[in-house]
């Protein structure tokens, strides 16, 4: 179970339960170090005006390529899954307020909320989406999307996975598979860790859950998020992100991960489907990793991948693997991490290339790391520079010899 030390934390971040509804109520734990999404532009495209639900589902299945569906402030009970099938349309909130805009699923017939099928170019920003007990934001990838982009949205007590891209079959999976798309500037949190009650099909005991799950993604960017509280019912949950299944080229940074059960997982020890690889030249740089228990990062499978410049803090882990490898990991190139805490678990079965990644408690060089604030306060340690992360954390230019992890000092 997890610990009253997390939960605490989760409280004071002021995550709390509507007794009205029995569901829970908007209160996203924000602080002012946090990512801060850039405003989007508005497409040149018709736009739709809804403010209802009815409106809503209406306006989606009228939808045309190029449109924008602008939803007025209000809290959106749908009765059922809903689906995005027009190629290059907007979906957003009009005020581009993202607390003030919840799709909620509590009411739904529906174990997922809402879909993107068979179409390209779709943007969902500024809105929030909450309380299903499987998908929440469900990308159809066996159909053909691409270049889906999610930019500042709140993803709020979703009981199986925030964002799911599922299997794609191997006919034409080359063509198919979903690539470019981008998740950026959202929020993922959870109130509690799961309940059974929660998610009658879990097929993990409780700990079927995570963050961003895709499999076969290509070219994708992972970038500027923050989850909060991403954990199964006995600690055992999935990455807040996890990325699988032949993903390829992808690109996870910039993130602030806190109190979840897996930070960053790619790849999984399970192999099916032919899958000889789960992740080839994927990267991963400039993330904060703050109390996960399971492991801060973790790969499996993985090929000519990079691990560079983040930073994981958990000097009470409980399974002294704040960095784990599993499993066949050919080129796997690990440099420049702060690993603040135990230890490492090394489980492959083949040469790893390690550069600079110091493994001790520094708990006093971070400003807030109770918060999962873990910028530095003073010097830790420096690396050589490397070509594919030339800036930090908060985008500042590091220097020829930058400090380890993923902040650079400001002098």
């Amino acid at each position: 179970m997890a610990s009253s030390r997390t939960l605490s934390i989760i409280v004071a971040l002021s995550l709390t339960l509507s007794a009205s509804e029995g569901t829970s109520t908007l209160n996203p734990p924000m602080q002012a170090w946090f990512p801060k999404a850039p405003p989007m532009s508005y497409s040149d495209g018709p736009m739709v005006r809804v403010s209802d639900v009815r409106g809503f589902i209406a306006a989606l299945e009228r939808a045309a390529p190029g449109q924008t569906i602008l939803l007025a402030d209000g809290h959106y009970w749908m009765p059922h899954y809903v689906e995005i099938r027009a190629d290059n349309m907007t979906v957003r909130s009009e005020s581009g307020c993202r607390e003030k805009v919840i799709i909620d699923g509590a009411r739904s017939r529906d174990g997922e909320l809402l879909g993107v099928r068979a179409c390209s170019g779709v943007t969902i920003a500024d809105l929030t989406i909450q309380n299903i007990k499987w998908n929440g934001f469900k990308i159809n990838s066996e159909t053909n999307v691409q270049e889906l982009t999610i930019h500042n949205c709140i993803i709020h007590n979703i009981w199986q996975r925030g964002v799911k891209g599922v299997k794609v079959p191997p006919e034409n999976r080359e063509t198919v598979r979903p690539k470019q798309c981008r998740i950026q500037y959202c929020l993922f949190y959870n109130d509690r860790p799961k309940r059974l009650t929660d998610d009658r099909a879990d097929i993990a005991k409780g700990n079927y859950i995570a963050g961003i799950d895709v499999m076969y993604a290509k070219d994708w960017v992972i970038s500027d998020n923050v989850f909060v509280g991403i954990q199964g019912r006995t600690g055992e949950g999935r990455g807040a992100v996890f990325l699988w299944f032949d993903t390829q080229g992808c690109v996870v940074e910039r993130n602030i991960i806190l109190d979840c059960d897996i930070g960053l997982q790619l790849g999984n020890p399970h192999r099916a489907d032919g899958v000889e690889w789960h992740a080839t030249q994927c990267i991963a740089r400039n993330n904060f990793i703050t109390r996960a228990p399971e492991a801060g990062i973790v790969t499996a499978y993985t090929r000519d991948c990079r691990l560079i410049h983040n930073t994981i803090h958990d000097p009470d882990s409980r399974m002294n693997r704040l960095l784990r490898t599993v499993r066949a990991n050919p080129g796997l190139f690990v440099a420049n991490n702060l690993i603040s805490g135990p230890g490492i678990s090394l489980e492959s079965d083949i040469d790893i290339t390690f550069i600079d990644n110091p493994i001790r408690d520094i708990t006093s060089a971070f400003v807030d790391p109770a918060r999962g604030n873990l910028h530095l306060t003073r010097p830790v340690g420096a690396g050589e520079r490397l070509s594919d992360a030339i800036r930090d954390i908060d985008g500042e230019k590091r220097g020829a010899k930058p400090d380890l992890g993923a902040d650079e000092r400001r002098n």
